[in-house]
C-alpha cells in the first residue's frame, strides 16, 4: 500500500525532509519546486512507512487504498507526475530516486551572540521566519500584528471549509508560547509605533505584512454598492474584524465573479454550498446566516482568456465536482472554448473540464432551478450596470473578449453581486521604501534596499504568489541574509533593551494582547463552537477579541 498527497497540500516540504527513501518530489533542491501545484509521492518507491503522513501539517497525505471518494483521483495524479520523468536510478540501488549531495547553506560561528528580532505579521511568512530563527539560533523574537489575534491569512484567508489547511496554524502556534518569544498583538506599525522606533529596540526587523489590498478592474460602475473586492468577501466570511457583518448582501439569485483563480473558485464554492455543510467549518456566524437567508443559486466565473490559461489549480476544480447538488456548466458561447477542452492533453488545465456539460447559456432570464457554477471563458467585464446598486454586468462576448472589447458587442448578465477576484496588491509600509509598480518593498535577498537592519518576507517581498508552503523557502532566504549580516557586523546596534520596547508598546496601546490573551481568545471561540455544535465560532470584532483576551464574557456575543 502506497501513500498519496491530496488536495490540501501546502508544499512546505516537511514531508520531503522525513521521507527515508526520497520518493516525494519535487524537493526544494529541484527546479520544479514552487512551480508545481502540489508535491507528489512516487508509488514505485514509497515503502508505506507513513512518516510523511505523520509530519504533514495540513493532513494532506493518506494511504491510496483509504482515500475517500472525493479524493480518489489523487492516487492516479501522484503516479502520473512520475510517468514520463527520468528518476536517475543507479543500477542495483535501493531507491528509484538518487540522493543529491548534502548542502550546508549556513555557517554560524560558535560564539554567535543572540540577537533581538522583531517580526511584523503573524501569518505563514512571518511565522516561518520566526520558526527558523528560534530553531536554529538563540534569537529573541518579538511577534507583532496589527490585529489582536494571530494567524494572518491562515485565519482570515483560507476558506472556512478547508479546516485541514488551517491546521498549519497549529504548527506555528507552538511558537507563540516559546520562552524566547514576546507577543504584541493589536499593535500597528505606523500608527502605534514607527518603523524607526521598532528598529531602535531590535537588532533587526522582519516585515511580513502581506498584500492586503485587492486589485481594481478599472471599469465604469466598479464602485457601485454590490460591487465587492474578493479580498473583502473572503474577509467577510472569515470574520475579519475590519470587515463589517453587513459588508456583503446576498439578495440576488446570480453572482458574477471576475477571475478564475483559486480565490474565485473559493468564493463560488462558498456561495453555492449547502449552509449546513459550511456550518461544519469555522465560517463567520454572520456569513452563515446571510447564506442561509440569501437567494444565490448561480455563480458565473468570468475568464478573459480560454480554459487552457485558467489560473485555478487542479485540486480546486476537482473539489467543485464533488459539491452535493451543484451542477458545473461551461458556457459554450465561443467555439474556441470547446476546441481547447477537446484538444487538451491529460496534464493540461483545459482537460479538467472535459466531463463538464457545455451549453450556450441564455442570460435573458433568471437561473434555472437548482444551484450551479458557470465557467464563462473568453469574456471580460466592461461595465457594472445599475443606479443605486449593481443590477447587471456587461461583458464581452466571443472574439471581443481578448482586449476588453467594445461595449456595443457585449452581453448583459443580470446579477445582484459583482465580485472582483483579480489579485492582491501590497501597500506601503510607513518608513520603508515601496515600489508602486510591483506593490512590493525593494530588497536584495530579503534585505530592504537602503535600510540596514530591515528585512521583508512573503508577499510584500515577492508579490502575491505562492501558497502557505512557498513562504518556508522565502523565509529561509530572508533569515539567511539577516544572519549573514549579523555575522558580518552589518546590523545596527539597538539603542534600547527588550523591556523598554514592552513599556513603549503598552504606553501607546492599552489593548495589546499577549500570548496568554491569545490563549483566552482560543478558549472563548472553542467554547462558542461547542455550544453551537461547530468546531469554532470566531469572534468578529476587535472589542470582542480584546474582551475575550482579558477573560471577560460581557462583550462576547451570547
Amino acid at each position: 500500500m502506497t501513500y498519496a498527497i491530496t488536495q490540501t497540500c501546502c508544499s512546505d516540504a516537511t514531508c520531503v525532509s522525513v521521507c527515508p527513501v526520497n520518493c516525494i518530489h519535487p524537493t526544494p533542491e529541484e527546479p520544479d519546486f514552487g512551480r508545481t501545484e502540489m508535491l507528489y509521492i512516487d508509488p514505485r518507491s514509497c515503502i508505506d512507512c507513513g512518516a510523511c503522513a505523520d509530519a504533514c501539517p495540513v493532513e494532506a497525505v493518506f494511504p491510496v487504498d483509504s482515500l475517500p471518494a472525493a479524493q480518489r483521483e489523487y492516487g492516479p495524479l501522484n503516479a502520473a507526475y512520475f510517468a514520463d520523468r527520468e528518476t536517475g536510478q543507479e543500477p542495483g540501488g535501493p531507491n528509484f530516486h538518487v540522493w543529491g549531495e548534502p548542502a550546508f547553506t549556513r555557517s554560524l560561528p560558535s560564539d554567535f551572540a543572540p540577537i533581538r528580532v522583531a517580526v511584523v505579521g503573524t501569518g505563514p511568512a512571518g511565522m516561518y521566519a520566526a520558526e527558523d530563527l528560534l530553531l536554529h539560533t538563540g534569537a529573541e523574537v518579538t511577534l507583532i500584528d496589527r490585529l489582536p489575534v494571530a494567524g494572518g491569512l491562515i485565519r482570515y484567508g483560507v476558506a472556512p471549509d478547508h479546516l485541514a489547511t488551517k491546521k498549519a496554524g497549529d504548527t506555528f502556534a507552538r511558537f507563540h508560547t516559546h520562552p524566547r518569544v514576546r507577543m504584541h498583538l493589536g499593535l500597528e506599525v505606523g500608527r502605534d509605533v514607527s518603523a524607526q522606533e521598532l528598529a531602535a529596540h531590535h537588532d533587526a526587523v522582519v516585515y511580513a505584512v502581506g498584500a492586503p489590498a485587492g486589485r481594481r478592474l478599472g471599469i465604469p460602475g466598479e464602485d457601485l454598492p454590490g460591487s465587492v473586492c474578493a479580498t473583502t468577501f473572503v474577509s467577510w466570511y472569515n470574520a475579519h474584524p475590519e470587515v463589517a457583518a453587513d459588508a456583503v448582501h446576498l439578495s440576488g439569485e446570480r453572482v458574477v465573479v471576475v477571475g478564475n483563480g483559486n480565490v474565485a473558485l473559493d468564493a463560488a464554492r462558498i456561495l453555492v454550498s449547502d449552509p449546513g455543510a459550511l456550518a461544519e467549518g469555522d465560517i463567520a456566524r454572520h456569513a452563515l446566516e446571510a447564506l442561509r437567508a440569501g437567494s444565490v443559486r448561480e455563480v458565473v466565473l468570468l475568464g478573459r482568456r480560454g480554459p487552457e490559461d485558467a489560473a485555478y489549480t487542479r485540486s480546486e476544480v476537482l473539489a467543485l465536482g464533488h459539491l452535493a447538488g451543484v451542477e458545473l456548466v461551461v458556457d459554450d458561447h465561443d467555439p474556441r472554448i470547446g476546441a481547447a477542452i477537446d484538444a487538451a492533453g491529460p496534464g493540461d488545465r483545459a482537460a479538467l473540464l472535459r466531463g463538464v456539460a457545455r451549453t450556450a447559456v441564455d442570460w435573458s432570464g433568471p437561473p434555472p432551478a437548482g444551484r450551479r457554477i458557470v465557467f464563462r471563458f473568453h469574456s471580460a467585464p466592461v461595465e457594472a450596470l445599475g443606479e443605486d446598486a449593481v443590477r447587471a454586468v456587461r461583458v464581452t462576448d466571443g472574439a471581443d473578449g481578448e482586449g476588453g472589447g467594445a461595449a456595443a458587442n457585449g452581453r448583459e448578465i443580470p446579477a445582484g453581486l459583482l465580485l472582483r477576484a483579480v489579485g492582491r496588491r501590497g501597500l506601503p509600509v510607513p518608513g520603508l521604501p515601496f515600489d508602486e509598480t510591483t506593490g512590493t518593498v525593494p530588497h536584495e535577498g530579503g534585505r530592504v534596499t537602503g535600510l540596514p537592519g530591515a528585512y521583508v518576507v512573503g508577499w510584500i517581498k515577492r508579490g502575491p504568489s505562492g501558497g502557505i508552503g512557498a513562504n518556508r523557502t522565502c523565509a529561509a532566504e530572508t533569515v539567511g541574509t539577516l544572519l549573514d549580516d549579523a555575522v558580518n557586523g552589518a546590523l545596527p546596534a539597538p539603542a534600547y533593551g527588550a523591556k523598554a520596547f514592552r513599556r513603549l508598546a503598552r504606553s501607546r496601546n492599552r489593548r495589546i494582547v499577549d500570548a496568554r490573551g491569545l490563549a483566552e481568545i482560543e478558549r472563548a471561540e472553542l467554547a462558542l463552537g461547542r455550544r453551537d455544535g461547530r468546531p469554532r465560532v470566531k469572534l468578529a470584532t476587535v472589542p470582542e477579541l480584546v474582551a475575550a483576551a482579558r477573560g471577560s464574557r460581557r462583550r462576547i456575543p451570547g
